[in-house]
């Protein structure tokens, strides 16, 4: 995980300063570890030990900062499905595996990147169709397919995010039953 981690950052690196990037990192950490509402300017500056205006250098605002991690999510997500792709073509339950598998590694970037309107005006261009190519490669390139799959799998996943599973049921079963039903509703 975290040789996507290094790759999905060059992203940044192409587009932010280094102290920009300072900054992005340790939004993250801030947001991996006690959730997006955890994040303010006032509580970034606290943990870079900076007084919060000195952030408005580098960032009009909040939101602005949510986009940088955005779009890590996106191009982390992307890595971990091109790589689920390459070691299975095809294999729709090595992608929903893969996607499974990043979401509950990352739980609260997860929720900042899917729990709120996409800002796709302000994101990298082509990082939103990287990270669904597989996806809708794996589904033959049936957009509404591939659509269905994804609100299926995000639909698992954010339910077991927040823990709206009761104790004991079976999800890896459940993931397995959902995944096959899509495999036999192919076109």
């Amino acid at each position: 995980m975290d040789c996507v981690r290094r790759k999905a950052s060059s992203v940044a690196e192409q587009r932010l300063t280094t102290r920009a990037r300072e900054i992005v990192t340790a939004a993250r950490a801030l947001v991996e570890e006690a959730g997006p509402e955890a994040l303010t300017m006032r509580s970034l500056a606290d943990r870079l030990g900076i007084k919060a205006p000195s952030l408005y250098k580098h960032f009009p605002d909040k939101a602005a900062v949510e986009v940088e991690l955005i779009a890590q999510h996106l191009a982390e997500s992307a890595e971990a499905h091109e790589a689920a792709e390459s070691r299975a073509p095809g294999s729709l339950a090595a992608l929903a595996d893969a996607y499974r598998t990043h979401a509950l590694a990352h739980p609260h970037l997860y929720r900042l990147a899917t729990e709120r309107p996409l800002p796709r005006h302000a994101l990298p261009p082509g990082l939103e169709e990287r990270a669904a190519a597989p996806l809708l490669r794996v589904c033959g390139g049936d957009v509404e397919r591939a659509r269905a799959v994804w609100a299926f799998a995000h639909g698992m996943v954010i339910l077991e995010i927040h823990g709206r599973f009761p104790e004991g049921v079976g999800l890896g079963e459940a993931w397995k039953t959902g995944v096959a039903a899509f495999e036999g509703s192919a076109p």
